[in-house]
C-alpha cells in the first residue's frame, strides 16, 4: 500500500479539525443557551433578582419551608433597614458628588465642558441602570 501524500495528510488534518470545530461549537452553542446566564440580567427587575436569589438560596442550601419563610423576613427586614440607611445618606452622597463635579467643572476649558457633561451624562445613566 502506498503511503499518503502531503496533499493528503493536510486535506484529512483539515477535515478532522473542521469537523472538530463544528462539534465544539454545537456542544457551547447548547451549553450557553441553556444556562441561566443566557437570560441578560439586566432584563430582571429588583425583586425578580432577590426571588431568584432567595430561590438559589433554598435550593444550594437545602431549606425546608418554614426556613425559608423565616429567612424571607430576615431578608425583607434587613432590606427596609437597608432603605433607610439610603434615604439618609444618599442625599449626602449626591451633595458631595455634585461638589466634586463643580470643582472639576472650574478647571476645564470651555472645549472640554460639553466633554465632561456627556461623560457624567453617561456616567449617571449606567449609575441609574445598575440602581446604585
Amino acid at each position: 500500500m502506498s503511503e499518503p501524500t502531503v496533499q493528503q495528510k493536510a486535506s484529512l488534518w483539515l477535515a478532522v479539525i473542521f469537523l472538530l470545530g463544528i462539534a465544539l461549537g454545537g456542544v457551547l452553542g447548547y451549553a450557553f443557551a441553556h444556562r441561566s446566564y443566557a437570560a441578560a440580567p439586566g432584563q430582571l427587575t429588583a425583586e425578580q433578582r432577590r426571588a431568584q436569589k432567595r430561590e438559589q438560596l433554598a435550593r444550594e442550601v437545602g431549606l425546608n419551608p418554614e426556613q425559608q419563610s423565616q429567612i424571607a423576613a430576615i431578608l425583607d427586614q434587613a432590606q427596609a433597614e437597608s432603605k433607610a440607611i439610603h434615604a439618609v445618606s444618599d442625599p449626602q452622597f449626591e451633595a458631595v458628588r455634585q461638589k466634586s463635579r463643580d470643582r472639576i467643572r472650574q478647571l476645564l476649558t470651555p472645549e472640554q465642558k460639553p466633554k465632561f457633561e456627556e461623560f457624567l451624562r453617561k456616567m449617571d445613566e449606567d449609575r441609574k441602570r445598575l440602581g446604585q
